[in-house]
């Protein structure tokens, strides 16, 4: 089985969004409930391309939040790199690429 581990600034992510969202008190139980689907599957979110090559992302527990994250299978680790806001203008998925 895969573990998930989230990065530094991953924690950090998520310490921001309950601050700036006021996110209930569970958040933390429902990010890592969101996560365990990646012990499993951890291919199972979408590749993103460009700038984030390499990446792949996976949304949850709300809809606006993208997890994105990388695949180590040599490792059998998935790594949460960073966790954002899909709306905002800077997210992962937001604007067009580098090579667009």
């Amino acid at each position: 089985m895969t573990r998930v581990e989230l990065a530094p600034v991953a924690v950090a992510n998520l310490d921001a969004l309950i601050v700036t969202h006021s996110l209930p008190p569970d958040t933390r139980t429902r990010v890592r409930d969101a996560l365990t689907v990646l012990e499993s599957f951890p291919d199972l979110g979408p590749p993103l391309t460009g700038r984030w090559t390499g990446y792949r992302y996976l949304i949850g527990p709300w809809r606006w939040m993208l997890f994105v994250y990388v695949h180590d299978p040599d490792r059998q680790l998935v790594e949460i790199r960073t966790i954002q806001d899909a709306r905002s203008g800077n997210a992962a998925l937001a604007g067009p690429t580098p090579d667009a």
